[in-house]
């Protein structure tokens, strides 16, 4: 008989002596697992889930830290560096991963014929990987997309192709653009953050032409392409987008679009899911969906994220982290989420199978664009010149965090007429430089 059930049994018949003790409390003990995570509606419904985990795994017990995504940030980060052990299990982003994973701040996965990881879309697998290697997995994974009103289209004859380009949208944007009757040609995002409005306008710049840094690690943001990128944003916004646009970000756009008030949105895919719910939009009817515009090259159009799960290095609860992490990103967690919650609420942007089921197409009649958008990203090729960092809408090395966010600031300040373009371009351009001379990268 295994020893956890001869314990139980010992612990019944009450035999109180030193061994029967010693047996009650091997009995009773069990593995707790830290988990650190953000407070969304996918990971909240994972902490509600939980219970089919424990219920599987007695000898584990989950004990959840939910937290704003940047005090999340922020805390994994100081509890990594410092080898603080705070947390058994982390939640990270795309571009955390490999960055930590090259420093040996995580443990490698091991992930079984189960599990089957090749089931995992290709570019989300990609960018959690270091040298073939899969450091994180992915609990849900987004690219972005284009999000627009059909029946303002329809209405001035306009028909959007599948991928269309950058001048085609403003055009549509200029057309449908009707401030009086409360509708707005285009929404984009201009509030300031690395994660905010820079996570668009590194996508826009790419598709332009540009990159954050060259091969040498010089900062390019006086070059021709963000000249261009920024000057037709800018302008784009002030002829077409809605007034105070540069406190506008992911949440703001939301509302704004399911009001009825943005004809073109282009931002995250996981977006389409709630501006596509009759229960949360005015316009879930009439809102159709493609690809990202292109400019000058495809490369970079759209931008790759996902939310991850990854375990500290020396962790001392790797075997049961492990059974956890393979739990909530496999396909049977998917499957669970379905049955509870319908198809249309499972995670998306992760695994081949959940596109491939027609449960799921029938419920998300955005999925073949959402996937489209996915695996046309490519975060190690995500730039017309060659470029020496992993990343679609950042680039993978830990001076960028500070740097986007100075970046966003300045582009913030361009939109709302507190800067020229130029200058906010060559303030970025200085203070880039200096981040990265500091940090060594060049003299």
């Amino acid at each position: 008989m295994p020893y956890p059930f001869r314990a139980v049994a010992v612990c019944r018949r009450a035999w109180v002596t030193a061994l029967g003790l010693s047996l009650c409390a091997g009995a009773s003990a069990q593995t707790e697992l830290v988990i650190a995570t953000v407070n969304n509606g996918h990971m909240i419904e994972m902490q509600k889930l939980g219970k089919h985990f424990e219920q599987a795994h007695p000898d584990i017990r989950l004990k959840w830290v939910t937290l704003e995504e940047g005090v999340l940030r922020q805390r994994v980060t100081t509890d990594i560096a410092t080898k603080g052990g705070q947390f058994d299990v982390m939640t990270i982003g795309m571009y955390e991963t490999p960055i930590w994973g090259k420093k040996g701040w995580l443990q490698a996965l091991k992930t079984d014929a189960a599990y089957d990881a090749d089931d995992l879309l290709p570019a989300i697998r990609q960018g959690l990987s270091v040298d073939g290697k899969l450091f994180a997995a992915p609990f849900y994974g987004e690219s972005s997309m284009l999000m627009y009103r059909k029946d303002l289209a329809d209405k001035v004859g306009v028909q959007v192709p599948e991928r269309p380009t950058w001048p085609q949208i403003k055009d549509l944007a200029a057309k449908i653009h009707d401030p009086k009757n409360g509708v707005y040609g285009i929404c984009l995002r201009g509030k300031p953050g690395w994660g905010d409005n820079m996570a668009f306008l590194s996508t826009l710049v790419n598709t332009f032409g540009g990159q954050w840094f060259d091969m040498q690690w010089k900062p390019q943001l006086q070059s021709k392409p963000w000249q261009e990128a920024i000057h037709f944003y800018v302008d784009l916004l002030k002829h077409h987008g809605p007034p105070g646009s540069s406190a506008n970000s992911f949440n703001e756009i939301l509302a704004l679009t399911n009001s009825g008030k943005c004809g073109i949105w282009i931002d995250a895919t996981i977006a389409a899911s709630f501006v596509s719910d009759a229960r949360q939009s005015k316009v879930a009817g009439q809102m159709a969906f493609a690809q990202a515009p292109t400019m000058h090259t495809p490369k970079g159009a759209n931008w790759l994220w996902s939310w991850n799960l990854a375990i500290p290095a020396g962790s001392r609860k790797v075997d049961a982290a492990q059974k956890f992490i393979t739990w909530s990103t496999s396909k049977d967690y998917v499957q669970l989420v379905a049955k509870t919650n319908g198809w249309a609420n499972v995670p998306t942007g992760t695994r081949r199978s959940t596109y491939a089921n027609a449960e799921f197409q029938k419920a998300a009649r955005f999925a073949a664009a959402e996937k489209m958008a996915i695996d046309s990203a490519n975060p190690t090729d995500a730039t017309l010149p060659q470029s020496p960092y992993i990343g679609v809408q950042f680039a993978a090395i830990a001076e960028f965090q500070a740097i986007g966010i100075a970046v966003g600031q300045q582009m913030s300040a361009a939109l709302a007429g507190k800067s020229t373009v130029e200058a906010a371009l060559k303030a970025s351009q200085t203070l880039a430089e200096r981040e990265m001379k500091k940090a060594g990268y060049y003299r």
